[in-house]
C-alpha cells in the first residue's frame, strides 16, 4: 500500500508542479495531496517537499493555521472570475452556469474566509 500513496504522492507534485506554469491548474492543493500521500508512504519524501522553497511554506501554513495567502486568494479569484467568463462567452446553457456559480460561489467563499498568511 505505501507503494500506491508514494505514486499517488508523484503523481500530485508532477500535476502540482504543472501548475506553477499553467494558470488554471491549481498548485497548493496537489502539494497538499501530495504530502498526505507521502506522510502516508515516505517520510524522506515527505520531509523532502516540506522542506521544498517553493512548495513548503504554502503546505507548512495550511498544516499549521489553515492558512492561504493573499496572493493565493487573489489567484484563485482571478481565475475563478476566468472561468465562469469563458462559460459566459461561450454560450453554456444556463442551468450549468448556475451550478457553476453556486459551486464557484461556495469554493470562493471558503478560500476567503480562510486566515491570510
Amino acid at each position: 500500500m505505501r507503494v500506491v500513496w508514494a505514486f499517488c504522492g508523484v503523481l500530485c507534485v508532477c500535476f502540482g508542479a504543472l501548475g506553477v506554469f499553467l494558470p488554471l491548474l491549481p498548485t497548493v492543493p496537489f502539494m497538499l495531496l501530495a504530502a498526505f500521500c507521502f506522510a502516508r508512504s515516505s517520510p524522506q519524501l515527505h520531509d523532502w517537499l516540506l522542506s521544498h522553497p517553493l512548495f513548503g511554506p504554502p503546505i507548512m501554513d495550511w498544516q499549521e493555521r489553515g492558512a492561504i495567502s493573499r496572493r493565493g486568494k487573489i489567484a484563485a479569484t482571478v481565475s475563478i472570475t476566468a472561468v465562469f467568463s469563458l462559460s459566459l462567452a461561450l454560450g453554456v446553457p444556463l442551468a450549468v452556469l448556475g451550478v457553476q456559480a453556486a459551486v464557484l460561489a461556495g469554493v470562493l467563499t471558503f478560500i476567503w474566509s480562510r486566515p491570510a498568511s
